[in-house]
């Protein structure tokens, strides 16, 4: 079935049975519960499931060939500062992007993508990624005590499933380079008016060739463009091992993004990122003290993907007119963020510092 066809728009709800309202998925307790009743069930089972998620062919996709199945519709909000766009069901109004502290106007649009696989849920709540965003803030001494204090009292974090793609590829590289043996000659030389005995380091390099393979499975890259990757790729690892096949129960009283960056682009990062480890191997076949690659050519077969869903903590701040943005693992609480700079602190420790040294050099003066 081709892409021509259109999705069906997809919406969930997930109503209480005792009183109406909805549930939502509590992380902890790994229970659906109703924050209006205290009603709480499991999540169904989905069925059998041998513990591995099934892929996706990537040139089926990148040629728009996917089944019609593996497509859905959603709507979304795209915030007009960052671009961020997050989706929503009808029953959602958000006031402000979670992404910027920006002001947005939940503009009804749709999003046609591709269904995620796989979804690592959340197992912290939002209290437990709170503190351990208080305590990396009050481990930064030059932080304004504005910021750490409004973070501490501010509204809470943004529980957000952030889009990701994963490749597995089979390779098969030929390459060609030097090996290198390192030997010592013994030189005698002139020193000081003396003659002294000098080993001199020397390399030995002759001329190699081989093949190398490698199966690579779930590289990971970022489908975000909403916030910086150095944040996200600093909330690694994430035990990809845990992944559940996608089950929108998981996403309940959560937001999720949708992917900005495309199949296509994202293995373009796959790519090098193999390639690196190509590299590595290449270096390790040829074996030696030192190593020279001069030809690397690599046969890529059989590339297949997943979209899946990582859980992210997410607050933003605007603090005197600049966005603060702090992002906590969902699964383990790292936290990365801005680190924000307080001048008045900065200021006092230069005075001081120069105080105690101006103790110090008067001290040893009277001394002398």
């Amino acid at each position: 079935m081709t892409s021509d066809q259109t999705a069906p728009l997809e919406e969930h709800r997930f109503p209480c049975p005792q009183c109406g309202s909805d549930y939502r998925f509590e992380p902890e307790a790994g229970l659906m519960i109703c924050d209006y009743c205290g009603n709480s069930e499991q999540i169904a089972e989905a069925g059998p499931w041998d513990g591995a998620l099934r892929e996706l062919d990537f040139r089926a996709a990148v040629a728009d060939l996917l089944p019609l199945q593996e497509m859905e519709e959603k709507r979304v909000s795209q915030c007009p500062n960052c671009g961020a766009r997050v989706e929503f069901d009808a029953a959602v109004h958000a006031k402000e992007c979670p992404f910027c502290a920006t002001p947005v106007v939940t503009d009804t649009g749709t999003d046609r993508h591709i269904k995620p696989k796989g979804v690592l849920p959340f197992a912290l709540d939002e209290p437990t990624a709170h503190k351990a965003m208080n305590a990396w803030l009050g481990s930064l001494w030059f932080a304004p005590n504005g910021l750490q204090e409004y973070a501490r009292n501010g509204r809470k974090m943004t529980g957000i499933y952030v889009p990701y793609w994963t490749y597995d590829a089979d390779t098969r590289t030929a390459y060609a380079g030097e090996r290198g043996t390192v030997y010592y000659e013994t030189r005698r030389v002139m020193r000081d008016g003396k003659m002294v005995t000098q080993r001199v380091q020397k390399v030995r390099w002759r001329p190699v060739s081989g093949k190398v393979a490698r199966f690579f499975d779930d590289v990971l890259v970022l489908a975000s463009t909403s916030l910086p990757k150095r944040y996200t790729d600093a909330l690694e690892p994430w035990d990809l091992s845990a992944l559940e096949p996608y089950r929108p129960e998981f996403l309940a009283g959560f937001r999720a993004e949708a992917y900005r960056v495309d199949l296509d682009e994202g293995f373009v990062e796959a790519r090098a990122v193999m390639d690196r480890q190509i590299h590595r191997d290449v270096k390790f076949d040829i074996g030696g003290d030192r190593q020279r690659v001069h030809r690397i050519d690599t046969d890529v077969k059989d590339v297949t993907f997943k979209h899946v869903l990582l859980p992210v903590w997410l607050a933003a701040y605007k603090y005197r007119g600049k966005s603060y943005r702090f992002v906590v693992n969902g699964r383990t609480g790292r936290v990365q963020g801005e680190r924000p700079w307080s001048v008045w602190k900065i200021t006092f420790a230069v005075i001081l510092g120069l105080i105690v040294a101006a103790g110090v050099g008067y001290v040893v003066a009277m001394t002398q």
